[in-house]
């Protein structure tokens, strides 16, 4: 298991940027997929992205495609999600996630391991 703590989140207008970090704690996140998830109030949760362990492969929900971009620094234990041209939808509480599979993730928006308590984000417009 790992233990994830998010921070970056913050306020912003649309069109600005900002960037989220995750960092874990446990000897096994080189092991683990990562991403994010958000749940904007009222919403149902909603995935971001995922990146695998190796930091090779990378899948986006088509919403952020283009405007964000998730990276791993495995020495630092340390996922990102960088988050450029934001708008207003993009508002909700961002959680970091891992995930045994990159595979599975990516198939189905769901991450089956550890999240972290999330970081709130507001585009106003």
């Amino acid at each position: 298991q790992v233990q994830l703590v998010e921070s970056g989140g913050g306020l912003v207008q649309a069109g600005g940027s900002l960037r989220l970090s995750c960092a874990a704690s446990g000897h096994t996140f080189s092991r683990y997929a990562m991403g994010w998830f958000r749940q904007a109030p009222g919403k149902e949760r909603e995935f971001v992205a995922v990146i695998s362990w190796s930091g090779d492969s990378t899948y986006y929900a088509d919403s952020v495609k283009g405007r964000f971009t998730i990276s791993r620094d495995n020495a630092k234990k340390t996922v990102y999600l960088q988050m450029n041209s934001l708008k207003p939808e993009d508002t909700a509480v961002y959680y970091c996630a891992a995930d045994p599979s990159y595979a599975v993730v990516s198939a189905t928006g769901r991450f089956a391991g550890s999240w972290g308590q999330g970081t709130q984000v507001t585009v106003s417009s």
